[in-house]
């Protein structure tokens, strides 16, 4: 059998796609696996700033599209770019794949993100990091700026910006070389729900599809994933409002790290709670409905 992938034509959603494709090659070499590009709206609106699009799934519905047309057999996308609601017929498979789902700092002139003066310039086109990094350091300035890798560290030396902010899964299955990044911590920068993790789409009738994949499942990365997106399903979050979440199961219990703010950026609340692991399947909404209360309160 032929299975034809559907991916973004980016570098890293290539990366990402092959690493998927290689995986499936690998485990089931009596079938051929190969990658299709195809272009999505968020691809083709660079120059529109996230929050100002006006649909979720912007860099998905093309994509799906193929997938129901059966053009396609699956997709593989970055799991955070996911809306929580998928069209019918449609589904994720288990969670195969995650890589580091912190987020980094990248100076321009390699300095920590905590020596830098006020009045700095940081560059992300993420609301998420922008109502975080104001928390973490009020004296700065944020500045909008989209694109793939490349294209956000060259804007940061035309802009002559002071740093960016990126995730830390983009850079390394990149490989990029050349550059030095500093680590925020899940406490102070909370991820966006799924960061770093692979995110592979089929139809729910192809039952067979999905029992290959789902063979190859790591089972505790995939209830950590459940977890997030249960999260960010029960807050109703997305492009226009920051809202972020990572799951930690230890072998005692669960560290969950959450945020929610408004969609003006003016209120924002975060927990840090850890739970008993018989928690699991109400800790995302109860996290949701603390939050949404806790902004509520402050406006």
């Amino acid at each position: 059998m032929r299975y034809i992938i559907g991916t973004r034509g980016s570098a890293l959603a290539l990366a990402q796609s092959e690493q998927v494709r290689t995986l499936l090659q690998n485990t089931y070499p009596q079938h051929s696996f190969t990658l299709q590009i195809i272009a999505t709206k968020g691809d083709l609106q660079q120059h529109v700033a996230l929050d100002q699009m006006d649909a979720k799934g912007i860099f998905v519905k093309e994509i799906e599209e193929a997938l129901l047309a059966g053009k396609i057999h699956m997709a593989v996308h970055s799991l955070k770019d996911m809306p929580t609601q998928l069209p019918k017929g449609l589904c994720f498979t288990k969670t195969l794949l995650r890589e580091d789902a912190r987020d980094v700092f990248i100076s321009r002139t390699k300095t920590t993100f905590h020596e830098l003066g006020p009045q700095a310039k940081i560059g992300t086109g993420s609301k998420r990091r922008k109502v975080q990094l104001m928390k973490l350091r009020p004296d700065i300035s944020v500045v909008g700026i989209r694109g793939n890798v490349d294209t956000r560290l060259r804007k940061m030396e035309e802009q002559q910006l002071d740093g960016i902010v990126l995730a830390a899964a983009g850079l390394k299955r990149l490989q990029v070389q050349g550059i030095s990044y500093e680590y925020f911590p899940y406490t102070s920068m909370i991820p966006a729900c799924g960061q770093g993790a692979l995110a592979i789409e089929v139809k729910e009738q192809d039952t067979t599809l999905l029992t290959m994949i789902n063979a190859l499942a790591n089972t505790h990365i995939d209830q950590e994933i459940q977890i997030e997106r249960t999260f960010l399903q029960a807050i109703d979050g997305g492009c226009h409002t920051p809202v972020g979440a990572h799951c930690k199961i230890t072998e005692k219990e669960i560290v969950f790290d959450a945020l929610y703010g408004n969609e003006d950026c003016s209120k924002m609340c975060d927990l840090h709670w850890r739970r008993p692991l018989t928690d699991a399947q109400q800790l995302p909404f109860e996290a949701a409905k603390y939050l949404i209360k806790a902004v509520q309160s402050h406006e």
